[in-house]
């Protein structure tokens, strides 16, 4: 039992990514049940590589990387939302072009600049291990607003997940909500992003939440569901990478990847058992 609670107990840094890597959960298990059931990975993934460029400038101004992700962000989704406005072109596009100049930028900065060699892995990777305390009380209050934002704006989300037409029809302004949710994901990426880095950010929003979809029939159980599948990949990644001195964002990551892939595996398998069960028809 000692294998399994001893390196938390013993160790502060440990500890402190655990709680910080519980807090990420829940905040990209509540946030990834939108993206997946809203089909918007792909600003998901454009966002969580899209704050490369601010984080870049915040190091080299000497302020905290968060602002210049949040900055970042912020920019994204004005630019998008002025491309889709002001011409003809598909969200799909905005967000693709976007995407491509921002990490570009960001490639552009870190590559110009001789002060990133250890900072570039922490940006891309994140530092769990590492985390402070007042990190992790930032993540906690982040995590509080999207999941009261969650709670509050329930009847809007849903409707936008399955029918914006209906969710216009029902006295909800589909823009607005959309925006909303665009906002939640880009603070999710934003506090997540010290904990597992830009890179892998984009794996514990959909990860978790994919396996939660093949479990859940509900939108709130799909993100109770996600949020524990995301704490059980906290817990063992970061055992993992203490017993045998793994990258601990890569591991989280990697179990969550695992996780949903033996779901995957395990609902085929039941469903072709039904399938084999049933009576013949003529």
């Amino acid at each position: 039992m000692s294998l399994f609670v001893e390196p938390f107990l013993s160790n502060a840094f440990l500890l402190r990514a655990l709680i910080a890597g519980m807090l990420v959960s829940v905040a990209c298990g509540v946030v990834g049940t939108f993206i997946v059931l809203r089909g918007l990975a792909f600003i998901g993934d454009a966002l969580a590589h899209g704050v490369l460029p601010g984080i870049a400038v915040a190091l080299l101004l000497g302020i905290p990387g968060i602002v210049g992700a949040a900055i970042s962000a912020v920019v994204m989704i004005g630019g998008i939302s002025l491309i889709t406005r002001k011409s003809r072109l598909s969200s799909d596009t905005a967000i693709g072009l976007l995407f491509v100049s921002m990490l570009a930028l960001g490639v552009i900065i870190v590559s110009r600049s001789n002060s990133f060699s250890g900072d570039l892995v922490r940006i891309l990777f994140g530092e769990i291990l590492g985390i402070s305390t007042s990190s992790v009380i930032l993540q906690a209050i982040a995590t509080a607003i999207i999941v009261a934002m969650a709670i509050l704006f329930a009847r809007p989300f849903l409707l936008l997940c399955f029918s914006p037409e209906q969710a216009q029809v029902s006295g909800f302004s589909a823009k607005l909500y959309h925006n909303l949710m665009l906002g939640m994901i880009a603070l999710a990426v934003i506090i997540s992003f010290q904990t597992v880095g830009t890179m892998l950010v984009f794996g514990m929003l959909l990860a978790p939440a994919g396996a939660a979809a093949l479990l859940a029939h509900r939108v709130r159980t799909m993100m109770v569901y996600s949020s524990l599948i995301g704490m059980v990949s906290v817990y063992a990644g970061l055992l993992f990478s203490y017993h045998f001195n793994l990258a601990a964002g890569s591991a989280i990551v990697l179990v969550a990847t695992l996780i949903f892939f033996i779901v995957l595996l395990v609902k085929n398998l039941q469903k072709e058992q039904q399938q084999k069960g049933e009576p013949a028809h003529d």
